[in-house]
């Protein structure tokens, strides 16, 4: 399973790092002799992607090695630094085409002649569009197969590409179909476009960020998690919940009570079924730890106090 899952997880980065490198060639070409900022910004946005796809490669190899002794739950954090990487790397494109752009609408405002985009700039976002959008349905459909938050990462990597390839054929149609005096739609497409990378940016790194400093499970998993403990019979209170993301997968630590009689046999039959019931529902990988007190403990327990 963990084979599969790093096949197609590869596979589907290493189609989109071809796409990229012959999208990147395409675009700087276009933009150059297509005389288009717009093209030229989008080109950037491109080799990015590139750059994203080598560290989801990278990443995707660690994050699927078994745990050892070094790292006794698994390397699922790798992943997550992958995400992390994409989005910063997504951020700092995104501002530098920001400036780019604004600079150039600058230069425009106060009179510099700026030649007309070319009708190569056209065919080139056109190509674009397809392409990456073909590469955004595969890569997410892989993403979400597998529960991998960087090849969810990567796939909106692309469509915020498609996205790019959109607004700078809007700004070069409008300068290309309307004249010299519409040049200016040109840069304020790649305006938008790095506003929008940006944007992406912020919402890869946030849930990645989080998950690097071990932040809780959102409210909505947690109670379903005890939900699911508390339906076992005989379990009482389960209290002292310690949740969180390591990769695709999670880890759940909790404290519960049972009957002071129990014997130690019994005991373990009971979190076996926690365990199984946890795993059924959150992912066979899911990472269980039940720490088991008498109830008579729970008398001394105020929030069961009525």
């Amino acid at each position: 399973m963990k084979n599969k899952r790093k096949n197609e997880m590869m596979y589907v980065t290493k189609l989109g790092f071809v796409i990229n490198i012959f999208l990147t060639i395409l675009k700087f070409t276009a933009g150059i002799f297509g005389r288009s900022s717009a093209m030229i910004a989008d080109a950037i946005h491109s080799s990015s992607d590139m750059v994203s796809d080598v560290v989801v490669l990278v990443f995707v190899h660690f994050s699927n090695k078994p745990k050892d002794e070094n790292h006794n739950y698994g390397h699922g954090k790798f992943e997550t630094f992958a995400s992390f990487s994409i989005g910063l790397i997504l951020f700092f494109v995104g501002i530098g085409m920001l400036y780019s752009a604004v600079f150039l609408i600058v230069e425009i405002l106060q009179g510099t002649i700026v030649p007309q985009p070319g009708f190569i700039a056209l065919v080139g976002a056109l190509i674009s569009i397809i392409a990456k959008e073909y590469v955004f349905w595969k890569t997410i459909r892989v993403g979400k197969k597998h529960k991998s938050d960087a090849i969810i990462a990567n796939a909106w990597h692309h469509r915020s590409d498609a996205l790019s390839s959109i607004a700078a054929l809007i700004g070069i149609s409008g300068a290309y179909f309307l004249g010299e005096g519409f040049i200016i739609l040109d840069p304020i497409a790649a305006v938008l476009v790095s506003i929008f990378i940006i944007k992406v940016a912020y919402e890869v790194i946030k849930p990645a960020y989080q998950e690097l400093l071990d932040q809780s499970l959102p409210a909505e998993t947690e109670n379903r998690i005890i939900e699911i403990v508390s339906r076992v019979e005989h379990v009482v209170h389960p209290h002292s919940l310690k949740t969180r993301k390591i990769g695709s997968d999670i880890a759940i630590e909790t404290h519960i009570y049972l009957p002071d009689e129990f014997t130690i046999d019994k005991s373990h039959d009971i979190t076996e079924i926690i365990d199984q019931n946890l795993k059924t529902e959150f992912g066979e990988h899911t990472q269980v730890s039940i720490h088991v007190e008498p109830l008579s403990l729970s008398l001394k327990d105020d929030s069961l106090i009525v």
